[in-house]
C-alpha cells in the first residue's frame, strides 16, 4: 500500500506562493487537469511517472499538465518524510524547459532546505 504524500505550497518570505498563485490563473479546465495531476502526486508520490510527472535532475521534477495544445508545468521536490513542495509553474511553450524556471526551482529548492534546517 503507497502511503499518502503531503503536497505543500513553497512560500517566499513574503508569503506568497509561485506555485499556487500560478495554479490559480490558470483557466479552469486547465486548473482542474492540474489540480487533479497534483492529486495523483499526492496518491502516488515517486511512482507517478510519464506523462504525469517528469525527473529533471538535481532532485527536481516536473508535473505536466496539457488541455488542447496547452501545456502546464508545475516543479517540485520531495522533501524528508512524505512532503512534497510544488515550487513554481508556468506555461510551457517549447519543447525544452525554460533553464530559468528550473533555476528559480533549484532556488527555491536550497531556500526551504535551508529554512527546515535552521529550524532542526
Amino acid at each position: 500500500m503507497v502511503q499518502d504524500f503531503e503536497v505543500i505550497f513553497y512560500d517566499k518570505e513574503d508569503g506568497t506562493e509561485p506555485a499556487k498563485d500560478f495554479i490559480l490563473s490558470l483557466d479552469k479546465k486547465m486548473r482542474a487537469k492540474m489540480l487533479r495531476t497534483v492529486k495523483m502526486l499526492a496518491d502516488n508520490g515517486p511512482e507517478l511517472r510519464e506523462p504525469c510527472s517528469k525527473p529533471l535532475g538535481g532532485g527536481l521534477f516536473e508535473l505536466r499538465a496539457k488541455v488542447g495544445s496547452d501545456i502546464s508545468r508545475v516543479l517540485y521536490f520531495f522533501f524528508v518524510g512524505s512532503r512534497v513542495i510544488l515550487t513554481n509553474g508556468f506555461i510551457k511553450k517549447t519543447q525544452k524547459t525554460p533553464t530559468a524556471e528550473i533555476e528559480k526551482a533549484k532556488r527555491y529548492r536550497a531556500e526551504y532546505l535551508s529554512r527546515k534546517e535552521n529550524k532542526q
